[in-house]
């Protein structure tokens, strides 16, 4: 899926490993061009595709991004959920539609990065023990 260059992808990455590095939480970035079904719902059938229900302390962040059909969500596990203030992910969401709404994917992305790790450090800090228990790579789907 060419949505995102070279540089764009690891801007992304890096993204990702700035905001698990001082957190025991875990962020995937999910991309595909159509949303064939409600967002949440598609934003949810990945998250558990890719296995983030399994980290430890349930503390999974997953960013989805249907890029054709321009609809994203943002979503957590019960752990965090349980800790972030009730209206964390709309503000989220409201900042990364800015830079969206002004041809913005990679800046949109990180900016919900980036708000997902200053919360899953303040309530899930690193422990000694933490592993990376998800790959940071963004998982490209192919709409199946």
């Amino acid at each position: 899926m060419d949505v995102f260059n070279d540089e764009e992808q690891q801007q992304i990455r890096k993204a990702i490993e700035s905001a698990e590095k001082n957190t025991s939480g875990e962020i995937r970035v999910c991309i595909e061009k159509n949303c064939s079904e409600e967002v949440l719902d598609r934003a949810a059938k990945y998250f558990y595709q890719l296995d983030m229900e399994k980290t430890r302390l349930r503390n999974g962040v997953l960013v989805y991004l249907a890029t054709v059909d321009r609809k994203f969500a943002i979503i957590g596990d019960a752990g965090i959920n349980a800790a972030v203030p009730p209206d964390f992910w709309d503000e989220t969401k409201n900042e990364m539609l800015e830079q969206f709404k002004q041809g913005n994917l990679v800046e949109g992305i990180v900016v919900g990065l980036n708000r997902a790790g200053l919360q899953l450090q303040k309530y899930f800090p690193y422990q000694l023990d933490d592993k990376n228990e998800l790959p940071d790579d963004i998982a490209f789907m192919d709409g199946n």
